[in-house]
């Protein structure tokens, strides 16, 4: 949609760019948490103080319920809050410092709640974002119990741009993408709450804008592609995101016909029929932990073929990925003891695991195996955070001693993409987990915003590894895909393509962006614009010169 000139601008600010297309409007700016509590007066009854905990609780995990019931798209974002708020420990522990501090309940709660996500900040990964799922909770609890309005995103009654420090995942869960046209916030990272929730929203979304907040603003332009805000002290005419004008047929494919399967990552039965809806060639990741997540007990194999069963079922006939337990460390379950460490992230996780459990691995080998023959989906298996070529090929055994047929890893440490031919030989495809790949290279914590730049998927280190992994897969005829949240973004998607990736693997929202976007150019473009990037230094850099470089492909879309 075409419009005037834009008022003067204020001075450009840069994040990183986490959900693609460039929108502007009126901003609403989202209030800050309020004030910790006073630590008094003391409650003169502090039983019937105490007792006012659990109701408000409850009340807020029910509003949370009823919200998660609206929406399909978030239902377990906010029900995983919602159960978070009725948890009986912060209850219980809140209700203790009342009747043992003899503390107002809202301060009871305020620190109840912040000793929780003390513990969970201490365990880093995603234990650490759950960290600012417990602080949102006891923003909610507190207002209840003040009988004040709960924080977060107001009720909005026309189309803006939603300025704000972080975003709790209730605020983003059910975002409205006709309300809501873009996104920009002073903290957070590219594989946060909010960028994956943007992504699969498909509302242009930068994250860690330094100085964000400093600036009075009326007005405001996104560009999520470039990692840009600019504020404006005038209002500015509501512009959504520009529609790409190539109609994605859904095949996916460079301009002169190279084939890049543009697949979904899933991990519902929800997310399958979204991915079967948009298009999807099939699903580059099948993500089995909400199997495991609330089971006190290892699942049965019979319980875990009826849940894999459920997801693979709209998919019947499809090529889908299946990643086999991705926990331990810093995503625990309950029934894997793992005891204490010092750093979680470079703990036991992923396949590292099923080494000490092999009989844990072998019965979930057989329920995917099975699941796979009860839905006539073409399944093959990976494993995750794999290092070296001798864990590789001890995956590879067994799955295929369980039946897989396709048997693959993933790549997400920098020792694994750069184990060359060795790795390659023991599997018949690999996929890149950009995610944890860019974590691990830059000694990075992947959640922490003040870090967020070098997560940055435009990183061009990355990118060298990801090439380098491509050119090794080329040579040795296996397919090397990615499936973490770098592919959702269509001009990199082009990038990725350029360096040889064979596959691309996104949220289902992402799917005709980047399908379009790769029918744009050919591939010999995308080469041209790939090596622009690897050569550049920095993020920003590399995502100029591989637009300066498309710009001058000379290329006609078809329409």
């Amino acid at each position: 949609m075409a419009t005037g000139p834009l008022p003067h601008p204020s001075p450009l600010l840069r994040g990183v760019g986490v959900s693609p297309g460039t929108a502007a409007g009126p901003t609403v700016r989202i209030a800050e948490p309020p004030p910790e509590p006073a630590a008094g007066p003391s409650p003169s009854d502090p039983a019937a103080e105490a007792a006012r905990i659990g109701p408000a609780a409850e009340a807020v995990a029910r509003s949370l319920r009823e919200r998660s019931a609206n929406t399909e798209e978030a239902a377990a974002v906010l029900a995983a809050t919602a159960e978070m708020a009725a948890d009986p420990s912060l209850v219980t522990k809140a209700e203790t410092l009342v009747a043992e501090g003899h503390l107002p309940a809202e301060r009871a709660v305020h620190d109840a709640a912040e000793a929780f996500a003390e513990m969970l900040s201490a365990a880093g990964g995603l234990m650490a974002e759950r960290a600012r799922d417990v602080l949102d909770v006891r923003d909610r609890i507190v207002a209840e119990l003040r009988g004040t309005a709960p924080p977060g995103i107001p009720e909005l009654d026309r189309p803006c741009v939603l300025l704000a420090r972080d975003l709790a995942p209730a605020d983003t869960a059910d975002l409205d993408p006709s309300l809501v046209l873009a996104l920009a916030t002073e903290e957070g990272g590219p594989t946060g709450h909010t960028a994956v929730l943007a992504r699969a929203l498909g509302i242009p979304a930068v994250v860690a804008v330094r100085g964000l907040l400093e600036h009075a603003a009326s007005g405001a332009v996104v560009d999520g592609t470039a990692g840009q805000v600019v504020l404006h002290a005038e209002a500015v005419p509501a512009r959504p995101a520009a529609v790409a004008d190539v109609v994605w047929d859904g095949a996916g494919r460079t301009r002169d016909g190279h084939p890049v399967p543009v697949l979904a990552n899933v991990g519902s039965p929800a997310d399958s029929r979204a991915a079967v809806e948009g298009s999807a060639q099939g699903v580059g990741l099948f993500r089995t932990e909400f199997c495991f997540l609330d089971a006190t007990a290892e699942p049965s194999e019979a319980i875990q073929r009826e849940a894999y069963r459920t997801v693979l079922e709209p998919l019947a006939g499809l090529p889908v990925v299946v990643r086999t337990l991705d926990a331990g460390a810093d995503k625990p379950l309950p029934f894997l003891s793992m005891g204490d460490e010092p750093n979680p992230a470079l703990g036991l996780r992923g396949l590292r695991v099923a080494f000490d459990r092999p009989e844990l691995l072998e019965r979930q080998l057989s329920a995917i195996v099975g699941a796979a023959a009860d839905t006539g989906a073409r399944v093959s298996v990976m494993a995750p955070m794999v290092a070296t070529a001798a864990e590789a090929r001890w995956f590879a055994a067994r799955a295929r001693a369980a039946g897989a047929e396709r048997v693959g890893v993933m790549v997400e440490t920098p020792a694994a993409a750069l184990a060359g031919p060795a790795l390659l030989e023991a599997v018949d495809f690999v996929s890149v987990g950009t995610n944890d790949l860019a974590q691990y290279t830059f000694a990075a914590d992947r959640l922490s915003g003040a870090l967020a730049e070098l997560n940055d998927p435009w990183q061009p280190a990355l990118l060298r590894l990801v090439a380098a992994l491509a050119s090794d897969g080329q040579d040795h005829g296996v397919p090397v895909g990615v499936c973490g949240e770098a592919a959702a973004d269509p001009r990199l998607a082009g990038v990725l393509a350029g360096v040889g990736v064979s596959s691309l693997s996104m949220s289902a929202a992402a799917l005709a962006p980047v399908g379009s976007e790769l029918a744009l150019h050919t591939r010999e473009a995308f080469g041209r614009a790939a090596r622009a990037a690897l050569a550049s230094g920095s993020p920003q850099e590399a995502r100029e010169a591989a637009a300066r470089s498309l710009a001058t492909d000379g290329t006609e879309p078809h329409r």
